[in-house]
């Protein structure tokens, strides 16, 4: 049976790879894209998408009811997958209300459109899919077990507990609407198509163009790594398998402090260079390029107000009750993401320099919100 599978977030880091996956996996569905394309939102990033058919993106801001409520009688979904968020802490400092804008009330006008499309009553195939994080439960100590879906929300900051408040809400649906719901809270995402706000790329980035590697506090911060592709394929499960008003944890199982993977990191970098010497051309104010290890840029810097000390989440349920298991090894995935960079250079170098955003502007013309935050 042919669906269709709208995608809210679907030209960000997560969204934009989750589109890749159900493309491939499901090239019978019919995909449809909806996305803000602020500053995070890179319609480069599902350009092969949309130039062959495979998906359909709409640009739109999830807060505005009439337009979420057009685009979805327009397209009519039978499942809404939402990854539309604003989603990174030191963004979320700076600004709260924007994160509790779009997280929360986005959330909740998304929900009431989809009721107002669906009915009192929606039809077994109909379902919204949440998609959260493990910062909702707030910091371990180094010897607490890992996050549950039972353990209490305890959110740190502002986008935490905008998420927290988002998944609140959800819940709150399923229970007083019987609103067709399914939940997931996943740890560190990375992989392609991350924008290099977030730790790898932008880790990755600075080495190639010679910057200083910011590391937080001490960087024994320790978070569970979980590879974009084993996300996609974890949601894929909870929507063709689990039941409604169920949630659940998406781990990596790869618990690493920050200046571990910021170290694995410069070791594949410097390999890479190692072992293609036009690297040294191509990036010319590298460490690499005059043979100093890229492990030199490093440079520990003040912590950041209520940075949690460690995540770790428990996959059991999902593995017991789904039969889900993440199978990318971090190394392996590591060394992937980095080698996609290096061979993606157009992509991030419009990210960094703004012609993505000129892209916006010509085929959607100046309204696009696409200016990033100061």
């Amino acid at each position: 049976m042919t669906r269709c599978v709208l995608v809210t977030g679907a030209a960000g880091f997560i969204g934009a790879n989750f589109c890749h996956y159900w493309a491939k996996h499901h090239p019978a569905d019919r995909l449809i894209g909806y996305d803000l394309l602020t500053y995070a939102g890179n319609p480069a990033s599902v350009e092969s998408l949309t130039r062959s058919g495979q998906l359909a993106l709409i640009q739109g801001d999830i807060v505005d009811f009439d337009a979420v409520s057009a685009a979805f009688n327009q397209t009519q979904p039978d499942w809404i997958v939402n990854f539309a968020a604003e989603s990174h802490v030191d963004r979320s400092i700076k600004d709260p209300r924007a994160f509790g804008r779009t997280n929360v009330l986005g959330t909740q006008v998304l929900m009431d459109a989809a009721r107002e499309l669906w009915g009192a009553t929606p039809e077994p195939n109909k379902r919204f899919h949440h998609v959260s994080t493990d910062e909702v439960f707030g910091t371990l100590g180094p010897n607490d077990a890992p996050f549950s879906e039972s353990t209490a929300y305890a959110p740190n900051s502002p986008y935490a507990a905008s998420k927290a408040a988002a998944d609140h809400f959800v819940r709150a649906y399923g229970r007083t609407y019987n609103f067709p719901y399914t939940l997931s809270n996943c740890s560190n995402n990375y992989g392609p198509y991350q924008f290099p706000e977030k730790l790898i790329p932008l880790c990755l980035l600075n080495i190639l163009e010679g910057r200083r590697l910011p590391i937080y506090g001490d960087g024994q911060q320790v978070r569970d790594w979980l590879h974009v592709h084993d996300h996609c394929r974890a949601i894929d499960v909870i929507l063709q398998t689990s039941p409604l008003g169920e949630s659940f944890n998406v781990g990596g199982g790869t618990e690493l402090a920050n200046l571990t993977v910021i170290d694995q990191l410069c070791h594949i970098v410097d390999q890479a260079f190692l072992e293609n010497p036009g690297l040294k051309q191509r990036f010319v104010r590298s460490p690499m390029a005059n043979s100093v290890a890229s492990r030199e840029l490093i440079e520990f810097v003040r912590d950041r107000p209520g940075h949690d000390r460690r995540y770790a989440v428990n996959g059991d349920k999902l593995t017991q009750a789904l039969g889900f298991s993440a199978q990318q090894n971090f190394a392996e995935g590591l060394t992937q993401t980095v080698h996609w960079y290096l061979g993606h250079e157009p992509w991030w170098r419009g990210v960094l320099d703004g012609s993505y955003r000129d892209w916006v502007r010509e085929h959607y013309g100046d309204k696009a919100h696409t200016e990033p935050m100061a």
